[in-house]
């Protein structure tokens, strides 16, 4: 996926971006998902309050660096699992001088995530 700076459609998309890996939060958030894990489990692990970890997860999934998996417990109670969404992003300037954004995306990481999205007992 490229994103270029300059296009009114994508620049949202490309700020966005920006923001949550500008942002402290979204940073600690990243540095402790090496694997599917709850907001509880995230918050604790980033050492977060489970309040900064729910908006910073939303900022995350909103710039489609995070992905969100539901899976059903015991009680058909629903409970989210986030991981990322993404191998590797590359911020440059093409040849028109416009910076253009790249977010590589696995094609094993979206087989990893609905693997972990199934019924817990």
């Amino acid at each position: 996926m490229v994103l270029e700076r300059s296009s009114a459609d994508d620049t949202p998309r490309f700020e966005r971006i920006i923001a949550a890996l500008d942002d402290a939060g979204c940073q600690r958030i990243l540095s402790v998902l090496d694997g599917p894990k709850t907001v509880p489990e995230i918050a604790a692990a980033a050492d977060l309050p489970l309040s900064t970890a729910y908006r910073k997860l939303d900022q995350l999934t909103e710039a489609g660096l995070v992905t969100e998996t539901v899976g059903v417990r015991q009680g058909s109670h629903y409970t989210s699992r986030y991981v990322i969404d993404f191998d590797r992003i590359t911020i440059g300037l093409d040849d028109e001088r416009t910076f253009r954004i790249a977010v590589d995306r696995s094609s094993d990481r979206s087989l990893g995530i609905w693997a972990n999205a199934s019924r817990e007992v």
